[in-house]
């Protein structure tokens, strides 16, 4: 038995199943992204990459996510007035088993949530993951978002047998 091919009791080998990538269009994308609540923001830090797990929602088209005090601040957000710092937000759900599912990668300008009624309104949608209090809320601009599917379909069975 080669390692394509399983085993079932009851009729033999079967083959696996062809795995497929499809690119997904960001509305698409951006759905997949709400329906998790973690993901990993990946910034630099001292000038080396650096990539932490955090909660999110999506708003829009912007993901939002909350800092806890002690964050990276200076790695996060631009000095007040000047334009936002670049960051990437990837998030997925892919089955250890199986393998299938799908990934996204929404890249874009990251600032502060100054207004603070908004940053309260957000900050009750960011469910705390640890007992640090919120310091602020980070909104990042999707300029680019990019995703796949990893899907299966049967392998077709050789007239060999």
């Amino acid at each position: 038995m080669d390692h394509e091919t399983a085993w079932r009791s009851d009729h033999g080998p079967v083959p696996d199943p062809v795995r497929s990538t499809e690119q997904l269009d960001r509305s698409e994308a951006l759905r997949l992204l709400g329906t998790v609540p973690l993901g990993r923001i990946v910034f630099t830090h001292q000038a080396l990459p650096a990539i932490r797990p955090m909660r999110h929602v999506i708003d829009g088209e912007d993901v939002l996510v909350r800092l806890d005090e002690g964050a990276s601040h200076a790695s996060l957000v631009a000095t007040p007035g000047e334009p936002g710092i670049v960051l990437a937000y990837e998030a997925d759900a892919i089955d250890p088993d199986t393998h299938l599912g799908w990934s996204v990668v929404v890249i874009g300008y990251a600032e502060l949530v100054e207004n603070r009624d908004e940053a309260e309104r957000l900050e009750v949608l960011l469910d705390p993951w640890s007992n640090q209090p919120v310091a602020d809320v980070l909104r990042i601009r999707a300029e680019l978002v990019t995703g796949f599917r990893l899907g299966s379909q049967p392998r077709p069975l050789s007239a060999a047998g």
